[in-house]
């Protein structure tokens, strides 16, 4: 049976960095999905604008995209392709509707991203409703995440941190690798179990949601506990998002500073912008640049998270007697990281910087659908108790606590750094 399971798993990774470069391939040289629109902030700019014809002509375009992609994804991996035509409308217009809610500016304002939306929605109807079981098999959560971390390697390009000065890169190094081990080492004090221990040290250190979604992929984590760390990552964001800045200018820092203290500390992306745009245009410039700086380790940390929990959580016969081998490691690694890391590599080196930007818009959009698309499938496989099961609090301080480091140790790195 252990046997059956690694061929799926390898099959599923290598059908989801196929998937993930067809995109791509699609993009650059087909045909390019135009972005629909979801922001609005009052009644009449939601019916002209996100329910205008042309907008619900891009909407359905876009769906019959996505149902292609993944109807082979589901194809390749030996799913029911019958069954999943059946479940993916439903998911997408769950997911459309997420996206419309999290498209309010006063909900922007807040920082609530869309996967949160869509795990809510998810969660509603899992368990007002009984989703019959052939439902559930159908859902195919873990492609649609890995094909958004495949699509997330585009917009991590190296060129922006080097242009930017070696400052960003080695606060980012200096943050992560401090953090995360502080994380780490805070968890297992705590005896936090070692999915939630890996999760919540990535989140905390590298860039929240994304992080977590990638560590969870590299150990072939629970969703329920990813699900758990991503509510923790966003529900924080949002008073660090308005507090910081705040503190920064009650205490004076210097506008570098704050911009480098506000990207080494929040942890999702939107927060840094929202963050830095209150505090002035330096501190804007600084904090992406940080937080830029912050990302492109993703993929490096995502490769040695997966060596790691190779060596340490292989629990095979040989594996007792002798440490795994590289072709033990090359089996189980996740293959997504590699699709991840060389998308990033083709966007950063082999395409310029106009082709860039005519695509990024696109496949932003795409990549941000795929995860949306993912937490509604969480949300409609998820059982409340078994959310709430974790009685624990313990992995609530550890994240609050390693949060708390972050952000007095960034402080300090951002000063030594970037204080005049």
């Amino acid at each position: 049976m252990s046997t059956q399971t690694k061929q799926f798993n390898l099959h599923e990774d290598w059908t989801v960095v196929i998937l993930g470069f067809l995109i791509i391939g699609i993009s650059l040289f087909v045909f390019l999905p135009e972005v629909p629109i979801f922001k609005w902030s009052n009644g009449a700019e939601l019916s002209n604008d996100v329910f205008a014809f042309s907008n619900l002509k891009l909407i359905i375009t876009q769906f019959i995209y996505l149902i292609i992609i993944g109807t082979l994804g589901a194809f390749l991996i030996g799913k029911s392709v019958k069954y999943f035509l059946l479940v993916f409308p439903i998911v997408y217009i769950l997911t459309v509707i997420a996206l419309i809610l999290a498209g309010n500016s006063e909900i922007k304002a807040l920082n609530l991203e869309a996967v949160i939306f869509s795990l809510i929605i998810g969660l509603l109807i899992g368990n007002f409703f009984k989703l019959p079981e052939w439902f559930r098999s159908a859902l195919a959560t873990e492609v649609f995440v890995k094909i958004g971390l495949v699509l997330l390697g585009t917009s991590v390009i190296f060129s922006d941190i080097l242009k930017a000065g070696s400052l960003g890169l080695i606060q980012a190094l200096v943050v992560v690798l401090s953090v995360w081990y502080f994380a780490f080492w805070l968890c297992r004090k705590l005896k936090v179990d070692d999915e939630l221990t890996m999760m919540i040290s990535s989140a905390v250190s590298i860039c929240g949601v994304s992080a977590a979604i990638a560590t969870s992929g590299a150990i072939k984590g629970d969703s329920k506990k990813l699900t758990y760390v991503i509510s923790m990552v966003l529900v924080t964001a949002i008073p660090m998002m308005i507090f910081m800045p705040i503190i920064a200018r009650y205490f004076n820092f210097p506008e570098e500073v704050t911009g480098a203290w506000l990207g080494g500390s929040i942890d999702t992306s939107g927060a840094v912008v929202a963050s830095g745009t209150l505090v002035g245009e330096t501190a804007l410039k600084i904090s992406t640049i940080v937080k830029f700086s912050q990302n492109v380790l993703l993929g490096l940390a995502a490769f040695a998270i997966s060596v790691y929990w190779i060596y340490t959580h292989n629990k095979s016969d040989e594996a007792v007697a002798s440490k795994p081998t590289l072709g033990v490691i090359w089996e189980r690694f996740p293959k997504f990281v590699i699709g991840f890391i060389v998308a990033s590599l083709v966007f950063s080196f082999l395409i310029t910087p106009e082709v860039r930007d005519e695509v990024k818009d696109s496949l932003k959009n795409l990549q941000g659908i795929w995860f949306a698309l993912a937490f509604t499938s969480i949300g409609l496989e998820t059982n409340f108790k078994d959310l709430l099961s974790n009685n624990s609090k313990k992995p609530l301080y550890a994240f609050l606590i390693a949060q708390l480091f972050n952000v007095i140790i960034t402080l300090i790195i951002a000063f030594l750094l970037f204080g005049k």
